[in-house]
């Protein structure tokens, strides 16, 4: 693995120049660029203090179906369920009965957001549905929606297709 110098914060230029020399160095032109080994993101699991909190909260506020509820395999008393985001997603989460996981916090090579993409039309009725529910939130941009589930994640409904971000291609 490469590893390289962090750019110096007292430089305003550096960290712009430093993604520009790795966008030239690693990002190909889609033309050129191969096929991913992924067929697709299975699932992401989070934590779950509460699972029926969890299931109100994705289920009947967002609108995400409830697709299963199983025992978690690898913690004897803990579920695991998930929940359908579309086109043959998942979110999935799994609760820890009698282990103290403590709130949760974005750390280095933790979790800072999901980002969910929603039609426009759905996500609009879905920003007053947090409205209604009292669940805080805030828009960006007009197209991003931000806000904590009941165990604190940052989850994001964005209603740009998939394979955009605010008109840009990422994909």
């Amino acid at each position: 693995m490469t590893t390289t110098t962090p750019p110096d914060p007292a430089d305003p230029a550096g960290p712009a120049a430093d993604r520009a020399r790795i966008r030239a160095r690693h990002l190909h032109p889609t033309a050129e660029r191969p096929a991913s080994t992924a067929r697709g993101l299975h699932h992401t699991a989070l934590i779950s203090s509460d699972v029926e909190a969890t299931i109100v909260f994705y289920q009947d506020v967002l609108g995400f179906p409830l697709t299963e509820l199983i025992e978690n395999r690898d913690y004897a008393g803990s579920s695991h369920f998930f929940f359908d985001i579309g086109n043959g997603n998942l979110l999935a989460f799994f609760d820890f009965p009698g282990l103290d996981v403590g709130p949760y916090a974005e750390v280095l090579g933790g979790l800072h957001h999901v980002a969910i993409s929603v039609e426009p039309a759905r996500w609009e009725r879905l920003v007053e549905r947090l409205t209604a529910a009292d669940v805080e939130h805030v828009v960006h941009s007009g197209v991003s929606v931000y806000f904590r589930d009941p165990d604190g994640a940052r989850i994001e409904l964005i209603a740009d297709p998939l394979g955009e971000m605010y008109g840009e291609h990422v994909l």
